[in-house]
């Protein structure tokens, strides 16, 4: 019979294992020794079903193949952690600072491809509170992203950060609210998370994960198939929970016409106020803005962009206002603003003015959210812009 022994821990390293030598360990691609921790693990190699045997005992180029097919699954496995963790030179110290841990900047402009980290960091835009980025990867120790520190104090939870930062700070966007409007507001927050979510999520990562993939930026000579390997993992998790939910059980169309009546509830709660819940902002404007900027910027030709942007132009119009209000560096194209498609131009149907002037629609608009769109190359971390004033105003013509 013949066995196999190795060494079992937490960290990579490299074994070498000469006859009637003693075994010396480093880390793989350093000649570094570094002090150890594990186990010596021995198995009898035929108990494998002859796989680990052929290695022994087949030709050398079965044996090449095996050793090349475990080292690139092995690299994809490091590079993977590696692309989405930020190694970190120093201790983070969170002592009156608010760090909002994320996922990586997607590609094509938008500040999140997740509906609650863009929420969370509008939110704290909203309230214009000084915070840090960090696109670390690493989730919170109940499993959630994203996650904040603050005073050494971890919360994650969207609902549960915004109330922490409310009685820490004594700072809120429900102050104006009545209590019937924020029992309005609570219903609709819960629609939009616990409902409307997961249509945007089958869209994104299931139904159009060919789309998303491409938005995914992770740089490095194997990023294709990293962001493959994501897109693939990510999506069999969505497809899951959709099931566990129950929404999963629908098919398609289904699944669809539940986002469809969502998406026209609140076209029809939103009407021609400036924000959900009058003039003013309030909490339920972030969370609203974080999904529905999801159907707007990052899943172009679906079923969601086309109701965004053609029936339901009162949401693309609310969402729009949010961008230049509080994301003046985050650029967008104006001329996608409207969904064109071949049955609007047959139908006759005159197209959607693409002029800023049909912001102007809402009697409660102020006149800094029809200032122009600013491309700017800085970090989309820093939360302290000027959102009044800084960009140029456009006269509106009647």
């Amino acid at each position: 019979m013949y066995w196999v022994a190795g060494f079992a821990s937490s960290r990579s390293f490299v074994v070498d294992l000469g006859r009637n030598q003693s075994p010396s360990f480093g880390l793989c691609g350093s000649d570094e020794r570094h002090l150890f921790y594990g186990y010596i693990v021995a198995v009898p190699v035929q108990d494998f079903g002859g796989i680990m045997s052929g290695l022994v005992s087949d030709s050398w180029w079965r044996k090449t193949l095996y050793i090349t097919g475990g080292a690139l699954l092995a690299a994809a496995a490091y590079l993977l952690h590696e692309l989405l963790s930020i190694r970190k030179d120093q201790e983070l110290d969170s002592k009156d600072a608010i760090i909002l841990h994320q996922f990586s900047r997607p590609k094509n402009g938008v500040p999140s491809l997740s509906p609650f980290c863009l929420k969370m960091e509008t939110y704290l835009r909203m309230l214009d509170l000084p915070y840090q980025c960090y696109f670390d990867g690493s989730l919170s120790a109940q499993g959630k992203m994203p996650w904040i520190e603050y005073n050494y104090e971890q919360v994650c939870g969207t609902e549960f950060i915004i109330e922490f930062l409310e009685e820490k700070l004594g700072m809120s966007l429900n102050k104006s609210l009545s209590a019937q409007e924020q029992a309005v507001a609570q219903a609709i927050t819960t629609m939009v998370e616990e409902h409307l979510y997961w249509s945007i999520a089958y869209c994104q990562w299931v139904d159009n994960v060919q789309e998303t993939q491409r938005m995914l930026d992770l740089p490095g000579p194997l990023s294709d198939l990293l962001k493959w390997i994501l897109c693939q993992l990510t999506g069999g998790m969505v497809k899951r929970e959709m099931y566990c939910h129950g929404i999963g059980s629908f098919t398609k169309d289904e699944v669809y016409s539940l986002m469809e009546k969502d998406m026209r509830t609140l076209a029809t709660l939103l009407g021609d106020k400036k924000y959900i819940m009058g003039p003013k902002l309030s909490s339920v404007d972030a969370t609203v803005f974080g999904h529905l900027a999801q159907a707007m910027w990052t899943l172009p030709g679906t079923r969601p962009e086309q109701l965004i942007k053609g029936e339901l132009i009162n949401l693309a119009m609310y969402c729009e206002r949010i961008r230049r209000k509080f994301w003046p560096e985050w650029f967008v194209d104006l001329e996608d603003f409207c969904y064109d498609s071949d049955n609007d131009t047959n139908s006759g149907t005159p197209p959607c003015p693409l002029d800023l002037g049909l912001f102007s629609r809402t009697d409660t608009l102020e006149e800094s959210d029809l200032s122009l769109p600013s491309h700017s190359n800085s970090e989309l971390s820093d939360s302290d812009i000027e959102v009044d004033g800084s960009d140029g105003e456009q006269k509106v013509k009647g």
